[in-house]
């Protein structure tokens, strides 16, 4: 590669690096704290920075689009990795980066990953900060140029439970909300999520870092988002493959059904191969297409 390219190269990554703001999810105490601060560590893949652990400070990582691509929507996006790790960049930073070229807003979600040592109740944590940050782009939507009733929830993964648990668990506000605003995402796209909690489905490993090695079984049902399902359940896009060894694609397929039982209008893309992460291997634009096809049908992307 040339000099030239290279400054061209560098310019590039600069103006992208502008456009990105990072900005706490609370300002002053945040709910629930024990007070304690965790010191966050990279999580690598492949010898890159792919994610982030020991999360006790919570924050969005804003993408806008150009103001003549902009059309008014914006996604909250909640990256995977069981509760344990969030792979910021790949489910991240990487789909922030294409929602923005089709003129969509993107909002990173960093949320604290559950801990005693972090978290009063480390179940509710991460719903804590889906709502807050529901809220606070609600809050801001006139100085993003956003429109507040097409603001939607995204999740893959342990990400996608935490996306679903968002999607069916509004009515009841977890966070301080003296001004009323509305928890409810207007839609949800959820990817290879985890969205049971029961023996039968669930990631073993997520339910015992957000709920205890011996979650009593009102917990279970909870936070086994196909058994919260409610006709108020914002419309949902979901895709998944049939040989997901990690988490069972019955998961998707339970909330599918409980979705079109209680008449919300639902979508699911299921492949036959792929396993966990399928997306990861492919690019953006290719496994996006019909999501942004129905984002186009619903009137999200107008």
């Amino acid at each position: 590669m040339n000099t030239l390219r290279l400054m061209i190269l560098f310019l590039l990554v600069s103006i992208s690096a502008m456009a990105q703001q990072i900005i706490p999810l609370y300002q002053g105490v945040i709910p629930n704290s024990t007070g304690y601060k965790m010191k966050e560590l990279p999580v690598e893949y492949k010898q890159m920075k792919a994610g982030i652990r020991s999360v006790s400070e919570p924050s969005l990582s804003v993408y806008l689009p150009s103001s003549q691509t902009a059309n008014g929507c914006a996604v909250i996006i909640c990256p995977g990795g069981g509760y344990a790790v969030e792979m910021t960049v790949p489910e991240g930073k990487v789909i922030a980066e294409t929602f923005v070229k089709h003129g969509i807003t993107a909002f990173v979600l960093k949320y604290r990953l559950p801990s005693d040592s972090i978290m009063k109740d480390k179940s509710i944590g991460p719903l804590q900060d889906a709502q807050q940050a529901i809220k606070l782009v609600r809050q801001r939507a006139k100085e993003w140029s956003l429109d507040v009733n097409k603001i939607g929830i995204m999740g893959f993964s342990a990400g996608g439970h935490l996306a679903a648990t968002a999607a069916t668990h509004f009515n009841k506000a977890y966070i301080p909300n003296k001004e009323s605003m509305n928890l409810r995402p207007d839609f949800a796209v959820l990817i290879y999520p985890v969205i049971s909690f029961t023996d039968q489905l669930t990631h073993k490993g997520s339910r015992d870092l957000l709920l205890g090695i011996n979650p009593s079984a009102e917990q279970i049902k909870l936070f086994s988002n196909e058994q919260q399902v409610t006709e108020q359940t914002p419309p949902t896009w979901l895709t998944h493959t049939g040989d997901d060894k990690l988490v069972s694609v019955e998961n998707s397929i339970q909330f599918y059904q409980a979705l079109i039982k209680n008449k919300v209008p639902a979508e699911m893309h299921l492949y036959p191969k792929g396993d966990h992460g399928f997306v990861l291997s492919q690019p953006t634009e290719e496994w996006m297409q019909p999501l942004f096809a129905w984002m186009g049908k619903n009137g999200w992307m107008k």
